[in-house]
Formats: C-alpha cells, structure tokens, sequence
C-alpha cells in the first residue's frame, strides 16, 4: 500500500509496471523531431471519420488497442481504465471505449491527464484493488479548436504564446508484480491560480502549477534535480517553459535547467514546423511519455524520469465570462526498475 512521504507526496512500495505502451500521431506531429518513436503514424486525420470528434475517438482507440496487443492482455483481463480528454463530457474517451466492456473511471485534468491517470493507475494496483489498469489520453488538434477557440475553416490568427493542439494519444499498461518501468512515487497537485485570462497563454497560466508541484515533490522526497535524468513537463511550451524555470529559481531557490525538458517543446521541431509557443494538449505528453520517454528507460538509457503534467482548468464558458484559468499540474516518477 502506498507509503505517504512528506505532506503531498505518495511512495509505491510495490513499484507497479508499465507492461506496455502505445503512442499514435497525426502526421505533423509524425514529421516532428519524434516521429520514429511513435507507434503509428496517421497520413489522414479525420481517420476517415466524418466529424473531428470521432476521429479523435478512433486515435485514441488506437492507442488503447496497440498498448494491449504490446502487453499481451485482452481487455477482458483489465480491472479498469483510467483515462480522459478535452471535449466536453470526455466523449472522445466515452466513444472510444464504450464497446471494450472495461470499468471505467473518466478524468478530466486537461493538459496533465496523463500524468494524473498514470498517478491513479499506480495508486489502486499498488494498493491491491486491481491488478491491471489502462492509463491513457488523447487531443486532437481539429476537435480542440472548434470547442475552445474558432472553427478551422475561421482562420483566426494565433499570437507567439499560443500553442498547438497535438493530435495524438498514448496509453500505458499498468499492472501490479509486473515487469516493465515502474512508477516509484506519484504526487496529485493542488489547484494554483495567479489570475492568468489570456486563454492563448496556457503556459503562463500553468507554470505556477509546474513550479508548486515539483517544488513540493523534492521536498517530500528530499531530494535535488541532480537526483533525475530527466524532470519532464507537459506541456508549457517555449513560453511557460522559461516561465517555470524563473518562478523555480526565484520563488524557490530550485535551479532544473539542466535537466528540464518540456513534452511541448519536444513534439514538434521550432524551425520547420509552424507551432507559435509549441505543443499543447492531453495527447501531447501522452504520446511523449507513451513512446520516447518509456522507450529510453526501458533501455535504460534514463533511469529516473519525474513526469510532470500541467493543465489549464478552463473552459470555454469561462473563458467568455471572463474568468482566470486555473491549473493543475500531478507528478510521477518513472524508473527504469529491474526489468
């Protein structure tokens, strides 16, 4: 059962596995710096689907399905799924994995979906309330915008700070007494909100949540940043990137420079790819930690990893309500074990 360290901070005695994992894009985020890594890579994203929202059904789908073929389980042999996306109701998950007959408990965490699935993934198998769990997520660019902002046939402009929707999905195969990489602690955050409106700054409106989360973890773990590979966000982008790296040293005396990544800043290539502060969206991290971050630590080439995904709680009533964007960012720490 899961050991409380410090006052925020949940260490899993029994290391629960990862025992397989998928990652599926659409074919910008397939022409990205990660393009080899991902599972399967769409030419075509309504995945011949007649609406944005069922293609975003059918990757997700996709990413279930690779994840349990890859582990060896049918979903017949899965306790429960945790996952979510960003529409409304989650319908992209709902729709995707309404025939698999899998308990299912639905989250909506925005952007940290991942993480926070994961999180719980490894909390009820470590506890020994279930033996197997789905993690997973996905985003779609199409489906994003024509909820949150402006239908793509609209053509509005994006300022520098905006980011862009990933279209893709990731899941992971947890399982308790299983060989794979281990999730080792996991740490559910605490809602900040520094009055951030700008709905086209999702970084700034983040980066406190980032900040708060990692700070908090170190400390219940008594640990430096010099005791991870990796410390990897999801998803600030350029700009919330900088902005956490600031408010970390500033507020917290915390230098992660060297060995902070952001799964916005990875996905997507700066220079040849149009993507204003980066990418965004739950499938961003999702397919990052699914595909490019699992891979290295299972060979071994990271050995501890502190996932960190950061979302924006807002919606589209309250951004024209004119309300702040809250955000939420949840840690797991991801190990290469003893596979």
């Amino acid at each position: 059962m899961a050991i409380k360290q410090g006052s925020y901070t949940f260490v899993l005695p029994t290391r629960p596995a990862i025992v397989g994992s998928a990652a599926v894009v659409g074919s910008k985020e397939g022409q990205g710096p990660l393009g080899t890594e991902f599972d399967y890579v769409f030419d075509d994203v309504t995945l011949g689907e007649d609406s944005w929202e069922k293609a975003e059904s059918a990757l997700h789908r996709e990413a279930v399905t690779r994840a349990l073929a890859k582990a060896e389980k049918t979903p017949s042999q899965v306790d429960m799924i945790f996952s979510g996306d960003l529409l409304n109701q989650c319908v992209g998950t709902t729709f995707s994995i309404r025939e698999l007959n899998i308990p299912f408990t639905g989250l909506y965490g925005a952007c940290s979906t991942m993480a926070l699935s994961l999180a719980l993934a490894g909390l009820m198998t470590d506890g020994g309330i279930i033996d197997t769990a789905i993690a997973a997520t996905s985003s779609h660019f199409c489906s994003a915008e024509k909820q949150f902002r402006q239908p793509l046939e609209y053509g509005g402009q994006k300022p520098p700070s905006a980011q862009w929707t990933a279209t893709a999905a990731g899941a992971a195969i947890v399982e308790k007494g299983g060989k794979g990489v281990e999730i080792e602690a996991v740490h559910i955050g605490r809602i900040q909100d520094k009055g951030i409106k700008d709905a086209n700054n999702m970084g700034a409106a983040m980066a406190p949540a980032a900040c708060e989360t990692i700070a908090s973890f170190l400390e219940d773990m008594g640990d430096t940043p010099q005791d991870y590979d990796m410390i990897l966000t999801g998803d600030l982008g350029k700009v919330g990137s900088t902005l956490l790296l600031e408010l970390l040293e500033l507020e917290k005396g915390i230098d992660i420079s060297r060995v902070h990544s952001d799964c916005g800043n990875m996905i997507f290539d700066f220079e040849t790819q149009d993507v204003n502060s980066g990418g965004s969206g739950c499938g961003c991290s999702g397919a990052v930690v699914c595909s490019y971050i699992i891979n290295r630590l299972a060979q071994k080439k990271l050995n501890r990893v502190l996932f960190v995904g950061t979302g924006a709680l807002m919606s589209p009533v309250t951004s024209l309500q004119g309300e702040s964007v809250p955000s939420i960012s949840h840690a797991v720490l991801l190990t290469s074990g003893g596979q």
